[in-house]
């Protein structure tokens, strides 16, 4: 019979290769899927992975990559030096929706006000309101040893309502005619997170995503700060014996990743999305967590990561389009990816051993 049967060490190989392997076989499994929704499976790939990049219309979505990619970077690379502490910020998606809100509100508290302060003063904005959502999970776990997973996924959803409030009520258009929703912020100069070189992609998101990847990759490898957030959760009571405040650890990770995901939104909602509505959310912080992790947890295996699933949101707008493929099953396709990467992770520890089974 076939048993599981742990290593002394965790494989190198099995690291290296499981994220390619559980692309591959994400692309046959997605293919089968498509198989029985009736389209060609070869077809619906190519859709999604190469016409993105090499179509008729590359030319407009490339620039795309960049634009989808920003949030889901930036987002994953805070989620990731939490969980390599072994804290799990599963809450993300709030942080993203309040840092939008706050970001958003003072620029539209100075509207139509012109200055070139008032959008470093969104981006603070923004950044604090991230980090004050993730305070919650972070002082209630740390004063009351409450489960941060439970509680920063509950105020996701708390996050919604206010998000909702906020459109039907504080900042909505008071030019809108009754419609829910802010001001279009793209129509504001000075509150505008503009393309930085037209027709890239590339505005100040962007920007903040490559040097979010530069300081965690620094800190992650080359400062006792990522030494010991690394040592938190791999093992807790050698990092106790070695003088690292817990406590001190789980504000600090929880404060950067929430403080991250809300620049995210921030980004987000004065960039291409525009204005501060209902649906502005569209779950980047939950697929933030496929990107942490099929990126390794490290900052330039995000980066790469953010870029494959930027693309696979892409192409599945296109597939949607031109293949009339519902929206659920390209979903569907984005959540194959974590599962056959947790699936295929299970090699990098344990390896199959064949056993004969004995006689009674």
């Amino acid at each position: 019979m076939l048993i599981l049967e742990k290593r002394a060490e965790p494989s190198k190989g099995w690291t290296t290769l499981s994220p390619l392997l559980a692309v591959v076989l994400t692309m046959v499994a997605g293919g089968a899927l498509f198989a029985i929704l009736g389209e060609d499976p070869v077809v619906a790939i190519r859709t999604i992975f190469w016409d993105p990049l090499f179509g008729e219309f590359a030319f407009y979505y490339r620039p795309q990559l960049l634009i989808k990619a920003a949030p889901l970077i930036l987002i994953a690379v805070g989620l990731a030096i939490g969980f390599r502490a072994g804290i799990w910020n599963i809450g993300a998606e709030g942080q993203y929706i309040i840092g939008a809100l706050t970001g958003a509100g003072v620029g539209l508290a100075f509207y139509p006000m012109e200055s070139a302060l008032i959008f470093p003063l969104m981006v603070l904005a923004g950044a604090a309101g991230g980090w004050a959502w993730a305070m919650i999970p972070a002082v209630l776990k740390v004063r009351f040893g409450t489960n941060e997973i439970l509680v920063s996924l509950m105020l996701v959803y708390v996050a919604e309502q206010v998000l909702a409030k906020m459109a039907l009520g504080l900042l909505r258009n008071p030019e809108g005619s009754g419609f829910p929703g802010s001001r279009n912020l793209q129509q504001y100069p000075s509150a505008h997170n503009a393309e930085l070189i037209t027709g890239t992609g590339m505005h100040w998101g962007v920007v903040a995503a490559l040097i979010a990847v530069i300081f965690a990759y620094i800190m992650m490898t080359r400062h006792i700060l990522g030494y010991q957030i690394r040592l938190t959760g791999e093992a807790p009571r050698a990092a106790r014996f070695a003088g690292v405040n817990p406590a001190r650890i789980v504000l600090l990770c929880l404060g950067i990743s929430g403080a991250l995901a809300g620049l995210a939104g921030m980004f987000e909602v004065t960039g291409p999305s525009g204005q501060v509505s209902i649906d502005f959310n569209v779950g980047y912080g939950f697929t933030a967590i496929i990107v942490a992790f099929l990126g390794r947890l490290h900052p330039v295996g995000i980066l790469f990561a953010g870029l494959l699933m930027a693309l696979t949101y892409i192409g599945g707008e296109i597939a949607q389009l031109n293949l009339s493929l519902p929206a659920a099953a390209v979903q569907m396709f984005q959540g194959m990816l974590l599962f056959f990467l947790l699936a295929v992770d299970l090699f990098s520890n344990y390896r199959v051993r064949f056993r004969r089974l004995e006689a009674a």
